[in-house]
């Protein structure tokens, strides 16, 4: 079964925090990684992957760091996994790019499996960033 790795769940972690402390200007790579209990070993592995992917752009050099790219509610869940994962699929044969399954005809199960792809991507297409965002008062969008 699909299971979001560390790395996924890093980034969305990462994510959030920049969107949180976003002030306008560009954020520490250090004080992300010390707020969301992060190494920078591993942070160094994290952020370049989301620049690459052009979610997140970032500087080097003092006053550097990085910062998003949109405004929190603009960014799916699902495209911040896709990249970190690379696919979402709950089953190697439903996977982007995968050689087509000798068994589909005959597959009894690639049904619910079709069913619980689509359910998953539906659900991650449906989330954005903006609701995990804590407000300055500490509430969570979603609860308000």
């Amino acid at each position: 079964m699909f299971m979001v790795s560390t790395r996924g769940r890093y980034a969305l972690r990462v994510m959030i925090d920049l969107a949180e402390h976003d002030r306008g200007g560009y954020i520490a790579m250090k004080e992300v990684a010390e707020r969301q209990n992060i190494s920078l070993k591993y942070m160094e592995k994290i952020l370049p992957l989301l620049v690459s992917g052009k979610l997140v752009e970032g500087i080097h050099g003092k006053g550097g760091g990085y910062r998003l790219t949109r405004r929190p509610e603009e960014y799916k869940i699902r495209e911040i996994l896709r990249l970190t994962e690379g696919g979402l699929a709950p089953v190697a044969c439903l996977e982007c790019g995968s050689e087509p399954c000798k068994y589909k005809s005959e597959c009894r199960t690639l049904p619910l499996w079709t069913e619980l792809d689509k359910r998953i991507n539906e659900y991650l297409d449906s989330v954005t960033l903006a609701q995990y965002v804590w407000e300055s008062s500490g509430q969570n969008e979603q609860e308000k």
